[in-house]
């Protein structure tokens, strides 16, 4: 084993947390994995991690020695890459969120692999949030703010959670003017782990809280917008899913000036200094793509109400 390897196996094992979960993700024995860690500590001469029986952390020597490992695989890849063959090549793997991912990054998707023959992306659509080490993921779109600081975000638009209904709906049973009146109205939602069943509005999200009984509950969003388009009651979706039935008129947003604050749609990664080149390379043709989609842009206004965002 060559000392650049066992750099690599060291990082791997700070990253992952494990001996053993080192050695599954790198496809090597966890023998091989503890006689690398073994060596370099021999070689520093001094410990470089300590292990417990539920944990692993750095110690002082080792934490200096991993910046300067991750530094130095970093360098040692664009060095590579830069006297390889221009083309990119191997497997990348992405989530995103189900109906954003069939909506918006599955024909990205489809146009980066046409320009880039020799790759492969493997896709895992989810509306979880799904952990991008446990799962070997390259990279993610998410919808939301990024809770783990440990993760990198770039911020490629906003969307909104909107109200909307059939104007034939309110033909028949009338406009809400306050988040209030949605009590006596029939609601159509997503079905939920909770029992409570509650919308909330405003700039903060607890300046007012609805109860709702809802007519129809439904475990995804083209049911929920088959559901609304014919009339079946209001129901309250993301702007990217309902931009079109508004431009259209097949939908008119309700309760604008009681919608809560936009979420941000964001690319994230581990880390961006040390990003192969075709992670690298799609995070921005993602981002450049993503970017200027007019459905995460305001819309020019809806048939006299406010605009979507």
């Amino acid at each position: 084993m060559d000392r650049l390897d066992e750099m690599a196996i060291f990082v791997a094992v700070l990253q992952y947390g494990s001996l053993a979960e080192a050695a599954r993700k790198l496809h090597r024995s966890p023998p091989a994995i503890t006689r690398a860690i073994a060596s370099l500590e021999h070689r520093f001469g001094a410990r470089l991690v300590e292990r417990t029986t539920r944990s692993l952390a750095p110690t002082e020597a080792g934490a200096r020695l991993a910046e300067k490992a991750r530094l130095l695989l970093s360098h040692y890849q664009d060095a590579v890459e830069d006297t390889a063959e221009t083309q990119l090549s191997g497997l990348l793997r992405l989530t995103a969120p189900v109906q954003f991912g069939r909506k918006h990054v599955a024909p990205l998707v489809m146009e980066f692999l046409e320009q880039n023959p020799d790759m492969q992306i493997e896709m895992m659509l989810s509306d979880r949030n799904l952990d991008l080490i446990d799962e070997g993921l390259d990279l993610a779109v998410r919808i939301g703010h990024q809770e783990d600081s440990g993760k990198v975000a770039r911020k490629v638009a906003d969307v909104t959670r909107v109200l909307v209904a059939s104007p034939a709906y309110l033909a028949q049973h009338g406009l809400p003017q306050h988040p209030s009146d949605l009590a006596t109205h029939q609601t159509i939602m997503g079905t939920l782990r909770t029992q409570i069943r509650e919308w909330r509005f405003g700039p903060h999200e607890d300046d007012l809280r609805v109860r709702l009984s809802p007519r129809l509950l439904l475990n995804d969003v083209e049911s929920q917008l088959l559901a609304v388009r014919s009339g079946r009651g209001i129901a309250r979706l993301l702007s990217y899913q309902v931009s079109e039935d508004l431009q259209a008129g097949s939908m008119v947003r309700l309760l604008t000036d009681f919608e809560p604050l936009p979420l941000p749609v964001q690319l994230v990664a581990q880390q961006v200094q040390q990003m192969p080149r075709k992670v690298r390379t799609f995070w921005d043709f993602a981002f450049q793509r993503l970017s200027v989609l007019p459905q995460l842009h305001p819309l020019k206004g809806d048939a006299g109400h406010d605009p979507l965002l």
